[in-house]
């Protein structure tokens, strides 16, 4: 989350106004995307924006599921909010006819950052990809979650088809797939390197088929490799925390070439952070994540 100054804090979390035509958005016309100033989150398109000469800009739609509808305090309009933090955008209006979509987002220039294109490519380019199974996805999603440079976490199966890449179907233990989270990194910020030493601290290497009272296939180690560095990368750190006899029973985690990745059922995204008083997360997955914040925090000053 960004910090705020008091004024940004007045509009987005307090629900206030900014002053007509005193944004530096309202007549801003370059190419990119306008996202929440509060968490970074992509919330409309330039080419989405339009003058409804209101004194505040203007967009006839948003980028899919970024923008959460709520009756507004007064029940007469209805406000906008950014759908990952709850930051206060403006409001809606229909049926003013401005644009063929028929549709008026108001929003406060003060709730946004804009990002142009080549801002947006430049970043994109960046963007690496990771895939590790380490039992079960709600432990091992939390703990990639909490670190600095990951872009994105998200639970789902490798290793198997999509015919039957449900967990359902996972969990009898009759597929090929792994329980398994993916990972969009800035290796600018995190190294593929660090995060293999997260993976190897976060859960048991050494056991097969199985994470603590997970059993099954599906809770197999695994690195499911993206390129031949990677490859090189992680068989390097196997054979070094194998001569190091770091754990007392051979490394058994499988590396296998990367083949496509099923996301999850929506209820398994962000278990913890959602669930997170559960005795299962009390119990298993905070003490992971705690661990892991601490260990990552050596890793930077060590760097």
């Amino acid at each position: 989350m960004r910090k705020l100054t008091d004024f940004e804090k007045q509009v987005i979390e307090q629900k206030g106004t900014e002053r007509p035509y005193s944004g530096e958005f309202y007549q801003h016309d370059a190419r990119g995307v306008y996202c929440c100033k509060k968490c970074d989150a992509p919330l409309y398109r330039s080419e989405s924006k339009f003058n409804a000469h209101c004194g505040w800009p203007a967009f006839d739609d948003e980028i899919g599921g970024a923008v959460k509808r709520n009756i507004d305090a007064d029940g007469r309009r209805v406000e906008i909010v950014c759908a990952e933090c709850d930051g206060h955008l403006g409001h809606v209006f229909e049926g003013e006819f401005l644009t063929p979509k028929n549709v008026r987002h108001c929003v406060n220039s003060v709730s946004m950052v804009f990002k142009a294109t080549d801002e947006l490519e430049t970043a994109e380019n960046k963007k690496e990809l990771a895939t590790f199974g380490g039992g079960c996805f709600w432990c091992t999603e939390a703990v990639f979650s909490a670190l600095e440079g990951v872009k994105s976490v998200v639970s789902g199966y490798a290793g198997g088809s999509a015919v039957d890449a449900n967990y359902r179907a996972v969990c009898s233990g009759m597929t090929s797939h792994a329980e398994v989270v993916h990972i969009e990194f800035d290796p600018d910020v995190i190294s593929y390197e660090s995060l293999l030493e997260v993976f190897w601290q976060s859960h048991d290497p050494t056991t097969l088929n199985r994470q603590g009272n997970d059993s099954g296939p599906q809770y197999r180690s695994v690195v499911f490799i993206h390129s031949d560095k990677q490859a090189e990368l992680v068989n390097g750190m196997i054979n070094t925390l194998t001569k190091a006899v770091v754990w007392p029973d051979p490394i058994v985690t499988e590396v296998s070439a990367f083949d496509g990745f099923y996301p999850a059922e929506d209820y398994h995204n962000d278990y913890f952070e959602l669930n997170g008083e559960q005795p299962y997360c009390q119990i298993v997955v905070k003490p992971k994540v705690d661990k892991v914040k601490a260990l990552f925090a050596e890793l930077l000053k060590s760097q």
